[in-house]
Order: C-alpha cells, then sequence, then structure tokens
C-alpha cells in the first residue's frame, strides 16, 4: 500500500515531464529551442518535437509570407515639388536565428519597427536621386523605382534574418498645403481659358452683327437708291404725259382736270360744294357751257355723270413698276381732299 502511494506521485511526475517535453511544429512554423537564452536546436520542418523539461523553451515565427504598411512620409524628387508617399511589403523570415540574433525578445514587432525604417530610408534615397521627378514617379515608371526600393531594401533586411519578397508604392500624393495650391491654380488656369473662350467667342459674334449690320445698311440703301430711280422714272414719265397732254389741246386738259377735280371732291354722298359763277375753279365748265350760247347755268342743272362719260379716262403708263402704279392711283384719289393746287387751278 505504501509503495503504490509512492510510485503514483512519481508516475504522474514522469507524465507531466514527457509530455512538457513534447512540442508539435505547425507546417506554417519555424521553431528555435532555447536553453538559457542560448539557441541549442532549429527546428525548421513540422512534426514533433522533443526539448528538456523546465531547463528548455521554444519560440514558434511564422514562416509564412507576411505584410508590412509603412507611414507616410514626404519626399522631395528632382525638380523640387515634394510628394507625400507611403508603401508596402511583403516579406517572410528566412533565417530564424539571424533573425533572433537580431532582434532578440522583441520578435516580430520589433522586426517591422526597423524594417518600416529601412525602407522608408530606400524610399526617400530612390525617389530623392537624380533625374528621378514627381512626374516620373506619378508615370509607369513608379514599378521600376519600386523594384529599385526593393533591392537596395534587401542587403539592410537579411542582417535581420528577412527576406523582401515584394514593395509596392501605394499612395503618392501632394501634400496638402501643396494640393490646395495645386487646386487653386488649376482652378484659376481653367477660369483664364473660359475667360479667354468667352472674348473670343464675343470678338467672333461683334465680327458676325457688324457685317450683318452692314449687310442691312448696304441692301437698305441699295434699294432705297432703286426705289429713287424708279421714282424719278415714274415723275418724269408722269410729267411726258401730262405735258403731252396739256400740248395737245390745252383747253380740254385744263376742262378735264377741274372734272376730276370737282367728281373728288363730291364723294360723300352728302357732299354740297357751293361757288360763284366766277370761281377759277368753275371758270372751264362755265366757258364749256356759255359756248352753247348761255349765259348762266345753274349747277343743279348740270350733268356730272354725262360729262364725266364724256371726258376720256385719264390711263398711267404700262411701262411703270407695279409700286409706282399704286402710288399715283393713290395720289390720283387724294388730290382733291388734299387741296392741290393744280387742281384748285
Amino acid at each position: 500500500m505504501r509503495k503504490s502511494a509512492f510510485l503514483l506521485p512519481v508516475i504522474a511526475v514522469a507524465v507531466i515531464g514527457f509530455l512538457s517535453a513534447l512540442f508539435i511544429v505547425d507546417e506554417r512554423e519555424k521553431a528555435l529551442v532555447l536553453q538559457f537564452g542560448q539557441i541549442k536546436q532549429v527546428v525548421e520542418e513540422p512534426g514533433l518535437g522533443f526539448k528538456l523539461p523546465i531547463i528548455q523553451e521554444v519560440v514558434k515565427y511564422d514562416d509564412r509570407i507576411l505584410s508590412l504598411d509603412t507611414d507616410t512620409i514626404e519626399v522631395t524628387p528632382s525638380d523640387d515639388r515634394r510628394l507625400v508617399v507611403d508603401a508596402f511589403a511583403r516579406y517572410r523570415i528566412s533565417d530564424v536565428v539571424q533573425f533572433r540574433q537580431a532582434v532578440g525578445v522583441g520578435g516580430i514587432r520589433a522586426a517591422e519597427d526597423r524594417l518600416s525604417s529601412i525602407l522608408n530610408a530606400q524610399i526617400r534615397e530612390v525617389l530623392g536621386a537624380d533625374q528621378v521627378t514627381s512626374d516620373s514617379i506619378l508615370s509607369p515608371q513608379r514599378g521600376d523605382l519600386a523594384r529599385r526600393i526593393r533591392a537596395n531594401a534587401r542587403a539592410s533586411a537579411e542582417s535581420l534574418g528577412l527576406e523582401i519578397v515584394d514593395v509596392r508604392l501605394k499612395q503618392t500624393n501632394l501634400p496638402q498645403q501643396n494640393l490646395d495650391a495645386t487646386f487653386a491654380r488649376m482652378r484659376a488656369e481653367r477660369e483664364r481659358e473660359a475667360a479667354d473662350e468667352i472674348a473670343r467667342g464675343n470678338e467672333a459674334a461683334q465680327r458676325v452683327r457688324a457685317a450683318a449690320d452692314r449687310t442691312v445698311v448696304e441692301t437698305v440703301s441699295n434699294a432705297q437708291r432703286e426705289a429713287e430711280i424708279t421714282r424719278g422714272e415714274a415723275d418724269a414719265e408722269r410729267n411726258r404725259i401730262y405735258a403731252e397732254a396739256f400740248g395737245n389741246n390745252p383747253e380740254f386738259f385744263a376742262f378735264y382736270r377741274s372734272l376730276s377735280a370737282l367728281e373728288r371732291s363730291l364723294q360723300g354722298e352728302n357732299s354740297t360744294l357751293v361757288f360763284s359763277p366766277e370761281s377759277e375753279f368753275l371758270a372751264e365748265l362755265f366757258n364749256a357751257v356759255r359756248a352753247d350760247g348761255l349765259t348762266e347755268v345753274a349747277i343743279d342743272d348740270i350733268d356730272i355723270d354725262r360729262l364725266r362719260e364724256m371726258a376720256p379716262e385719264m390711263e398711267i403708263s404700262p411701262d411703270l413698276p407695279e409700286s409706282e402704279r399704286q402710288r399715283l392711283e393713290e395720289e390720283g384719289g387724294q388730290g382733291g381732299e388734299s387741296g392741290d393746287p393744280e387742281v384748285s387751278n
């Protein structure tokens, strides 16, 4: 009984010691077996491993490709235009022994801080080199620049036991104050271009308006000149006809003019005119009546319609333009009412 009571604790301690001596390494990991801080074993293959309980410990590191985003920094290319740049990197632990010796107990966090410093230094060096301008950084050439940064950073990262797989520039912008100034300059340039376009449009509109106004003035002037020429020719033709008629028979012409004036004066139904027999307006009419042997004739006894039928009709030359013919007809209809001196005489 005493012997079994003594063996149970021993067996329990042995089992616990055996279990604590076992450790498992995942296929995504690498492990170091440390004894009092010194590296005693490197386990890079997945599987089951053994260590001394209590005395030794196991430290595991991720064997996968890891990601790191750098802080935003300002760089000044050769054209002195400052840019705000940040990048991201892909890396992996290539040598766990060297990695442990470089970062100590800090692990991945300490390694990423040092790797971020290395990358920022190489970004400033590559982007600030000669013949590297802001335009080339913002162009497809940035891929070549990123490869140069990766190549330069690899040498420094190897001392940490790290392998840089890839580096890419993530953000490339102007600083906020420069960005505001750039937007203001772009806005001013667009406003200036808009003002130039508006000025050119107004200038073209003024030219078109001036040409149209000149065409209108020239057209109206030519039309008025042609109208005056036509009116003058019509007046000359009218005067010629009048002169010819007056020259052929002056007495009959005067008589006819008197009848025409009298007819135009009596257009209304209730029109009444009172004349003295000695009136010059009726001189030709009464002289014609007196030619029949009468000394005095009452105005009511005169057959105006018969006299109108006896008188030849006044004709307008067909060679005149239509507008002039209409004007002569209108003037002929208004002569009696306007008191034309030729009609009254």
